[in-house]
């Protein structure tokens, strides 16, 4: 895997953008992050992030998740979470980011 984050849009099978992203989340993750939220489109009331191939996770990197979250809000999307290792699963009870994002067990339960 890479040390800095890719991230990628596709659409599952019902549609929904899906952003998955891979390597480290951290002060350098802004520019691929935004870079795909600005490729989904406008009409999309719901986008999820999968974590399932993200490594690290740093305070940077939640600073940068969180500006997300500020922006789909302002956007009226919701964000769904999937992928999460049970680390940073925790990590997002801890901090709150639970507040602002749906979890969801795995892949399958985008639909």
């Amino acid at each position: 895997m890479p040390d800095r984050l890719t991230a990628l849009l596709r659409a599952d099978t019902g549609g929904t953008p899906v952003i998955e992203l891979e390597g480290e989340i951290d002060r350098d993750a802004e520019g691929p992050l935004f870079a795909a939220w600005e490729q989904v489109p406008a009409a999309s009331a719901r986008v999820v992030l999968d974590f399932g191939r993200t490594e690290y996770i740093n305070s940077s990197g939640l600073a940068i998740l969180v500006q997300l979250l500020a922006r789909a809000r302002a956007e009226g999307r919701e964000v769904h979470v999937v992928g999460l290792t049970d680390h940073y699963r925790e990590i997002f009870e801890i901090t709150r980011l639970v507040d602002f994002v749906t979890l969801l067990p795995d892949a399958r339960a985008i639909a």
